[in-house]
């Protein structure tokens, strides 16, 4: 058990979760007050020792799915055995009998057909039979999924293969018309809402029964893999890791949650942060005035207290094709700690340029100002494909005397400009009238410069130039801006 759990906390540092010795340690000791057999209390247990975030939760079940899945030469793959050598492990009901008579007598699978595991899928989900489940689950997947030891195919493709075969739509509109049939007088006797509900009870059996196989599926991968290398190709990116530039739908909106709880805690960080600078310039009257009580030696030196000035920001954001979402957490985080900066201004371009502002100001909340931001700002001057030449040739036209010496611009931005003019003087002069002027870019580094990217000739106007593909990188740098 020792050397598992070693493997299983490796693991989740491998996927990105803090966790320090003392925590394993607990974990450790948390576990000897658990009874191993309860799975779930098992579960929980390590779970409150070792997970400190609920946005860590998925990469934490994903791990702990694996390495400590049920074990045993019953989930090798490739064994003909039915259900193992218990009587137990072969439920009661439809075809279970003969099941049984099968497996003593011709030991192999081919002995039960698609229509008897179909009748005992049935009888699982209309008497919502747990038991009969993970049977039919064990059964189905060693019949359907097609497992082979040693070849590189993940479980979601054995997991959809063995559902095609199962055609569990078909079998809860069966179980539907029967209950349909079934009240006495008018066949039409369930009201929709009756039905509806039934149907959503009959779905919810469908995914117990889903899990059952994808438990099954991970059990024999484990047993033919090893865990190590399982958790390896099942890793989930925790949701400050996940690119902004290849986050899928489910992925967005797990950084959307966690884009709140970021800006808390950086607000609360930089806010600490700017009360415990550095002290000031030495005060020497002070401190020679102290000096008198010990005798003119000057013992306990004074310093003056710093006053940092909040910093003025404008964000210049591009929010054209794949760049759009990095653009939309960016302005949401800096807005949310908006109370850092002494001024926040937002401009979004794709070939024009608009100031939202004014949108952040009369909006509620960040996320519904990011939302209105997208159909509100007049971003298109010709056809829509970005130009950061001419977005910036504008911004400078029109707001460029605005920008003075305690402004710090914020470029966000992949710099590929469709071939256009670039107008790196635009932004030499920008950074001439501005205190910095930086550039996020959410492409790996080694895109810059690559096709359309005119990164280069912006950087040599920039005091930095970062990639910031994911939320713990723009955390990062939004924690230096100040």
């Amino acid at each position: 058990m020792l050397d598992v759990l070693t493997g299983f906390v490796a693991e989740l540092r491998r996927s990105g979760l803090p966790v320090s010795v003392t925590e394993a340690a607990d974990a450790a000791e948390a576990i000897r007050h658990v009874p191993l057999e309860d799975r779930q209390a098992f579960k929980y247990a390590l779970g409150a020792t070792l997970v400190k975030s609920s946005a860590h939760w998925r990469a934490f079940d994903t791990a702990f799915e694996v390495y400590f899945s049920l074990r045993g030469s019953q989930y090798e793959i490739g064994t003909d055995e039915l259900f193992g050598t218990r009587e137990e492990d072969v439920p009661g009901g439809v075809g279970a009998g003969e099941v049984r008579e099968r497996r003593d007598g011709a030991g192999g699978l081919e002995a039960v057909s698609p229509e008897e595991i179909a009748a005992m899928l049935y009888r699982a989900l209309r008497d919502r039979d747990k038991a009969m489940l993970a049977a039919v689950a064990r059964l189905a997947v060693r019949l359907y999924a097609g497992m082979e030891p040693g070849r590189p195919v993940g479980g979601t493709y054995y997991f959809y293969r063995t559902l095609r075969n199962l055609d569990l739509d078909g079998v809860v509109e069966r179980l539907v018309d029967e209950a349909r049939g079934t009240v006495p007088g008018d066949a039409e006797a369930l009201t929709p809402l009756e039905e509806r509900l039934l149907e959503e009870e009959y779905r919810a059996r469908v995914e117990e029964l889903q899990r059952e196989i994808e438990a099954e599926i991970r059990r024999r991968l484990v047993s033919d893999r090893g865990a190590g290398a399982l958790a390896q190709a099942l890793r989930k990116p925790l949701p400050e890791d996940v690119d902004f530039m290849h986050a899928s739908r489910e992925e967005l909106v797990m950084m959307r949650r966690a884009i709140q709880p970021l800006a808390r805690k950086l607000q609360a960080r930089l806010a600490r942060k700017r009360r415990h600078l550095r002290r000031g310039a030495l005060d020497f009257r002070s401190t020679v005035r102290h000096s008198l009580s010990y005798g003119g030696v000057p013992a306990d030196p004074r310093f003056r207290h710093p006053r940092p000035s909040k910093p003025e920001i404008v964000v210049i954001a591009d929010i054209s094709g794949s760049v759009a979402a990095f653009a939309r957490f960016t302005l949401h985080l800096v807005h949310a700690i908006g109370a850092q900066f002494s001024q926040v201004r937002s401009f979004v371009f794709i070939d024009g340029i608009d100031e939202v502002s004014r949108i952040f100001e009369r909006c509620e909340t960040v996320t519904e100002a990011v939302h209105r931001v997208n159909q509100e700002a007049d971003v298109v001057w010709v056809d829509g494909h970005s130009d950061y030449g001419h977005a910036l040739g504008v911004f400078r036209e029109r707001w460029g005397r605005q920008i003075g010496p305690k402004t710090s611009i914020i470029v966000l931005g992949d710099a590929r400009s469709n071939y256009h003019s670039p107008e790196a003087w635009v932004l030499k002069e920008l950074q001439q009238r501005a205190r910095h002027v930086y550039w996020l870019n959410p492409e790996p580094k080694s895109y810059w410069g690559s096709g359309d990217s005119i990164i280069e000739q912006y950087a040599q106007f920039c005091d930095g130039v970062y990639e910031c593909r994911n939320l713990r990188q723009l955390g990062a740098f939004v924690e230096n801006l100040v």
